[in-house]
């Protein structure tokens, strides 16, 4: 089967398409034909290298496709059944994961970072990975939601308890997690203003239920922040950007509100100053990924249209490197995806 993989980090030009062996199905196990893989920004990362990282390596997080096979004890799942995965995995045995927080069991890995990933025409993961695909989305449209939603709900719902009626800025919202932090907020009945860099990003995060969308390149997009905030500030703001927004954000928190981060595109040491954080009580809360039970609940509002897949481009598994630098160049609004 052919295989997207790298032998070691680099640009765009080290991905190699080569072909390779499927992989072996064991007990508790799914193998599944790969339909369509989306891409992340933890492939860029993957690519470019990260501490620990064998090589060769198939990248790729997420996926969408129709179950080939299935191990002894593989239960809940049947050959032929359209599937999406879920990207992480866990001991399954810990305290964490025994409180249903499996995206902080020190075993927790991720498809494409801590094994091979799916931007294969075939992969293995196991049985507990493998979820109904939502009714009505194609497989393109159903591989660009697990890492990006599930990552958008736990940070949004779970860690950062938005409420009705809360003010949320969402920086960089036409980035793949973006554009379901502007759609779950609103879900949640909360006023949103989202940053874009572009007026065609801005023109669609407005139909995707943003009250206001403001130019992320103008020297005034603070100012303008505060003022869509009617100068009280921000209950939550989302910062996956970092370094380059992150003082930003701690002077455009009302005391007492949030910030909630679950990456740093731009960098991970922002200059800031810390009185803002304990003279106006301001929390910053991290998050990574998330549970099955928090992916259950984001695939359920695709399923009945109340959160909708945005796609930006779809390509090729031999057009990788053109996709990964669409990814780069943030060019795209939504999620890029491959398919095989």
């Amino acid at each position: 089967m052919r295989a997207l993989r790298i032998h070691e980090p680099g640009g765009p030009e080290v991905l190699r398409l080569d072909d390779v062996a499927p992989p072996p199905v064991g007990p508790g196990q799914v193998r599944v034909r790969v339909r369509a893989a989306a891409l992340n920004h933890l492939d860029l990362w993957v690519r470019r290298g990260l501490p620990g990282t064998t090589y060769p390596r198939t990248l790729g997080a997420d996926a969408a496709g129709v179950v080939d096979e299935v191990g002894a004890g593989g239960l809940g799942v049947a050959a032929g059944d359209r599937v999406v995965l879920d990207p992480g995995s866990s001991c399954r045995r810990c305290a964490a994961c025994a409180r249903g927080d499996a995206s902080m069991c020190a075993r927790y890995g991720i498809l494409g970072e801590h094994g091979e990933g799916t931007m294969a025409e075939q992969v293995v993961v196991d049985a507990a990975q493998v979820l109904p695909m939502p009714p009505g989305l194609s497989f393109e449209e159903a591989a660009s939601v697990p890492l990006v939603a599930m990552t958008a709900w736990r940070m949004m719902v779970t860690r950062g308890r938005l409420r009705p009626g809360e003010r949320v800025l969402v920086h960089s919202a036409g980035a793949g997690v973006g554009v379901f932090c502007v759609q779950i907020a609103r879900l949640t009945g909360a006023r949103v203003v989202a940053t874009a860099s572009t007026e065609e990003k801005r023109r669609r995060l407005m139909d995707l239920g943003a009250h206001a969308a403001l130019d992320s390149t103008s020297p005034g997009l603070f100012r303008a922040a505060r003022e869509a905030a009617g100068g009280e500030g921000y209950d939550v703001v989302v910062d996956y950007v970092g370094k380059d927004t992150f003082a930003a954000s701690l002077r455009l928190a009302r005391n007492g509100g949030r910030i909630l981060t679950c990456g740093t595109t731009s960098g991970w040491d922002p200059t800031v100053d810390l009185r803002h954080v304990f003279y106006r009580q301001v929390e910053v809360i991290g998050s990574t990924m998330g549970n099955r039970a928090e992916l259950e609940a984001a695939l359920a509002c695709f399923s009945d249209g109340r959160l909708r897949p945005v796609v930006a481009a779809v390509l090729p598994l031999e057009r990788a490197a053109d996709a990964h630098r669409l990814l780069e160049s943030r060019a795209a609004f939504g999620k890029v995806v491959l398919v095989p």
